[in-house]
C-alpha cells in the first residue's frame, strides 16, 4: 500500500472528524460498542483509534474500573484523537503497529478496531497479535466496511476525482472498501485461533448536515487530498465543488441522507 494512503497528516484529521466523524463513523462506534460485554474493570485494547471516535463510546460505555488503552500507528491522529479527552477520561493512549504490539500475552479482555483491519498491510498477523494479547475468553470486535458501491458518499466521490484525473486516478478510496468477503474474513479470523466466529451486514444511513459538509469531507478528510495535491493542486475547489453537486444530486442536501453499509465480525480467544 502506497505511504500517501496511510499518511492522515496535515489538516486531514481535523476534517475527519468534523466532517465525516458524525456522519460515517459514529452510527458504527454506537453499535460496535454496544454489542460488547465486559465486566466492570475489563481490560480493553483499541487498535487504529483514529481521532477517538469509538474511544469516546467505550469510555463512556466502561465503568469506572476499566482499563482502557487508545493505539494508533499514525500519530498525527494519535494526538488529534487525544485532545479531545480530559486526564479524568483515563484513557491510556500509545502509538502502536497492530501488526506488532507492544504488549504482553493475555493483556486484555477485548480487542476493539473500527475501520482499521483494512489498512493493515498484514492482515494476518494483524489478526494474531490480536489473539496473542487476549485472554483466554477474549472477545476480538472488528468492523469493515462493505463494498463501496453500498456506501453512497465515497463512492460518489471516488467516482468523480476520479473522472478529473483518467490516466492516473487516485487510489485512495480503493482501500477501505477492499475487504469485504465474510468468508475470507472468517477464514483469516479462525486461522488465527479464534472461535464462535460471526459476521453480520450492517447497513445504516449516513446523514450530513449539507452536501457542502460531506464534500468537504470526502475530499479534505482523509488522504485522497494529497494525491490531488500531487496531480493538480488548483482543481480542489473544483473537485469539492463537484461532489458537493454530485452528493445533493443523490442523496440530497440539507440534510444529505445516503446509503451506507458494513461487516461486524465478532469472535471468541
Amino acid at each position: 500500500m502506497p505511504v500517501n494512503n496511510a499518511a492522515f497528516v496535515g489538516s486531514i484529521p481535523e476534517n475527519y472528524d468534523r466532517y465525516l466523524g458524525h456522519v460515517l463513523f459514529d452510527p458504527y462506534a454506537a453499535d460496535l460498542v454496544a454489542r460488547l460485554d465486559l465486566p466492570e474493570n475489563a481490560e480493553v485494547l483499541e487498535l487504529a483509534c483514529g481521532t477517538g471516535i469509538v474511544t469516546r463510546r467505550l469510555r463512556d460505555r466502561l465503568g469506572p474500573k476499566a482499563r482502557l488503552v487508545a493505539t494508533d500507528l499514525n500519530e498525527a491522529m494519535l494526538g488529534y484523537a487525544g485532545m479531545k479527552f480530559s486526564p479524568e477520561d483515563a484513557v491510556e493512549w500509545k502509538q502502536a503497529d497492530a501488526t506488532e504490539l507492544p504488549f504482553a500475552d493475555q493483556s486484555f479482555d477485548a480487542v476493539v478496531c473500527q475501520f482499521g483491519l483494512m489498512f493493515f498491510p498484514d492482515k494476518e498477523r494483524a489478526v494474531r497479535e490480536a489473539f496473542r494479547v487476549l485472554r483466554p475468553g477474549g472477545t476480538l470486535t472488528f468492523s469493515v466496511w462493505d463494498a463501496i458501491e453500498r456506501n453512497d458518499l465515497p463512492h460518489i466521490a471516488h467516482e468523480v476525482i476520479s473522472k478529473f484525473f483518467e490516466d492516473n486516478p487516485p487510489d485512495f478510496y480503493d482501500i477501505p472498501f477492499s475487504f469485504h468477503d465474510s468468508e475470507v474474513i472468517k477464514a483469516l479470523v479462525s486461522a488465527a485461533g479464534f472461535r464462535q466466529i460471526q459476521v453480520s451486514l450492517l447497513p445504516l444511513e449516513a446523514i450530513s448536515l449539507s452536501a457542502r459538509d460531506a464534500a468537504k469531507g470526502l475530499v479534505h478528510g482523509n488522504p485522497v487530498i494529497t494525491a490531488i495535491r500531487e496531480r493538480d493542486e488548483s482543481k480542489v475547489p473544483e473537485i469539492e465543488a463537484d461532489v458537493a453537486a454530485a452528493v445533493a444530486a443523490q442523496c440530497g442536501d440539507k440534510p444529505v441522507r445516503g446509503r451506507m453499509q458494513a461487516l461486524i465480525c465478532s469472535a471468541i480467544r
